[in-house]
């Protein structure tokens, strides 16, 4: 049997903060359930020949190591977000058993971002054992990293342009709680979609569950995955038997093939 076309594995699936959050004293927080212990929200795309990670959180170190990833290919960004752009340097250590540098695909305005956060890594004079870039502004234009396609859009995170990502089949969506129409055309028709689903409460910048259920419903996918969740979302266990059928909380380790 040949093997599916791309293999999807959640990092993080935990807003800013992380579940658990530092202090806080909540049940979710104090859960002993693997799948209530959320890193911030990150994925690996896996394909024969090509691995890309979207983000690099401040768990990214963590991350890599806790699946025994040993090959990366790109890194993919969102948005300038510190939990999404914050754990960059550590791609050094491919750079390192790579022998080469890192691609890295942003917007300008994440690019900009990432120039300012890391402004030893683009510095003319670099010192010896930083990160080796090699930056690739993008655009909305669809492109090719190996042999995995990427059409990348935008979603609004309040006042913020975010990239959505569409990899064939699979899309994937983090910080928003606005998509354009003509968005919705280019997600239309994806087998899976991955969407973020806050909390159960209104909030400023983020969809909450039931918003998300009705976005995914409208877009008739087969499958959606919703991430970039809060311990206010409640339990694991309780939020994900009450949900629709084909609609599911990720959680951290999970796996998807396409």
């Amino acid at each position: 049997m040949a093997s599916p076309d791309l293999r999807i594995t959640f990092l993080g699936t935990g807003t800013s903060t992380g579940i658990p959050m530092i202090a806080c004293p909540c049940a979710v927080c104090h859960s002993t359930d693997i799948k209530n212990k959320r890193l911030r929200t990150s994925i690996l795309i896996q394909s024969a020949t090509t691995t890309i990670v979207v983000d690099t959180t401040p768990d990214f170190r963590y991350q890599m190591l806790r699946i025994d990833n040993t090959k990366l290919d790109a890194v993919l960004f969102t948005h300038p977000h510190k939990d999404h752009i914050a754990g960059l340097d550590d791609v050094r250590a491919y750079n390192f058993f790579q022998q080469k540098p890192m691609d890295v695909y942003a917007n300008a305005l994440t690019a900009e971002a990432l120039k300012t956060e890391f402004a030893y890594v683009f510095a003319d004079k670099k010192y010896p054992g930083i990160p080796q870039i090699e930056l690739h502004v993008i655009n909305e234009t669809p492109f090719v990293i190996g042999d995995v396609p990427v059409q990348p859009f935008t979603v609004w995170h309040h006042k913020m342009p975010v990239y959505g990502f569409r990899f064939k089949d699979f899309t994937y969506i983090t910080d928003a709680n606005r998509i354009d129409e003509p968005v919705k055309k280019i997600i239309k028709g994806s087998k899976v979609l991955v969407l973020n689903a806050l909390r159960n409460e209104h909030h400023v910048s983020h969809f909450t569950l039931k918003e998300a259920i009705e976005l995914a419903s409208e877009l008739n996918v087969q499958q959606a995955y919703f991430t970039h969740i809060s311990h206010q979302l409640g339990l694991q266990e309780f939020v994900d038997k009450n949900l629709p059928p084909g609609f599911h909380l990720a959680y951290d380790g999970l796996q998807i093939s396409i």
